[in-house]
């Protein structure tokens, strides 16, 4: 007379398990994940946070903790230490990382066009490379564009002795260009830009590598050598959620941008970040892979890149696409 109760309390106890933590990205199936950005949190970054508010973190086992980066070449290096489990980083500095030797692969560029530009007030009267000859430019060690800024030059006929070299911390770079203490600085037009704009009621302009004969890849999802061989699966997971939340984020940008309040002390203001993610959306395919997914990369273009890297002496030698982008556990078309 016992057994169907006895049957009946195993049912819910099994229903009760399977509802708190047997389904992917819950319970004890969900792993802590730090990335951390290329920067400080700006528009750019909002999928990110999109992801962990609605949840597309968690439905792949996910508990995401975003963290300031301080320059791609940075973030690469902690990637590869085992710091922090994922990066978001610029390729150059990837490339310039593999060349040292440093175990560390893309596993996904998302930024297809770069958004690497010399940006400076619309009335220093600057609208070709050449016009760049004796300026300060304002740059931070250990940011994607210390290595891309001297090809930009040489791409352009120009040196480095053509210009002035300023050395700043990030927050510093912008505070030197609205001062007046230099002319231009080198970011991403994705990301000072607008803030400059804003902060000083005047327009900013742009020389954008990608118009003056430099593209490459920018910037992706990395991790190192080590966690690619020890967990494989975290690394599908993760590759899957960011595709995932880059595609609503592009949808609704709006929403996406919101849920960056009280990222960090220094974030733009809401417009701004709008603006930002904006411009970000424009860099995110080239011919090769429109109509793909985000984070869906073409080996063609993974060699034009490397080839570029060469040529402009990012780096000194070219590897196959494989040696720096892990492309099976990338996002597919």
């Amino acid at each position: 007379m016992r057994k169907p109760a006895i049957l009946a309390v195993l049912l819910a106890a099994t229903l009760v398990i399977a509802a708190c933590g047997g389904g992917s990205g819950t319970g004890s199936d969900t792993k802590a994940v730090t990335l951390t950005l290329n920067w400080y949190p700006y528009g750019e970054h909002a999928p990110f946070y999109y992801g962990v508010e609605q949840g597309i973190f968690a439905k792949h086992g996910i508990d995401l903790k975003i963290q300031a980066g301080q320059g791609s070449g940075k973030t690469v290096q902690a990637t590869a230490a085992g710091q922090t489990d994922f990066g978001w980083a610029d390729t150059s500095a990837l490339a310039v990382a593999v060349e040292q030797g440093v175990a560390v692969k893309s596993v996904g560029v998302f930024l297809q066009t770069t958004p690497a530009s010399v940006q400076f007030f619309q009335d220093k009267n600057i609208t070709k490379p050449q016009d760049l000859k004796g300026r300060k430019v304002a740059t931070t060690a250990g940011d994607a564009l210390t290595k891309t800024f001297p090809a930009f030059l040489k791409q352009n006929g120009m040196a480095e002795t053509d210009v002035e070299i300023q050395n700043i911390d990030p927050a510093g770079k912008m505070a030197a260009v609205l001062s007046g203490r230099v002319d231009i600085l080198l970011g991403f037009a994705s990301d000072q830009g607008p803030t400059i704009q804003e902060k000083a009621g005047k327009p900013v302009s742009y020389l954008r590598f990608s118009e003056f004969g430099l593209n490459y890849y920018s910037n992706g999802l990395v991790t190192s050598g080590s966690t690619l061989t020890k967990d494989p699966d975290l690394v599908k997971r993760m590759v899957a959620a960011t595709a995932e939340a880059w595609s609503a984020a592009e949808k609704d940008p709006q929403a996406a941008v919101d849920t960056m309040k009280g990222a960090s002390q220094q974030l733009p203001s809401p417009a701004v970040l709008l603006e930002q993610f904006k411009t970000t959306v424009t860099l995110l395919h080239t011919d090769a892979t429109k109509g793909s997914g985000p984070g869906v990369n073409s080996a063609a273009d993974w060699k034009a890149t490397i080839d570029t890297f060469l040529r402009t002496g990012v780096i000194t030698k070219a590897r196959e696409p494989g040696v720096y982008w892990e492309e099976s556990v990338a996002p597919k078309r």
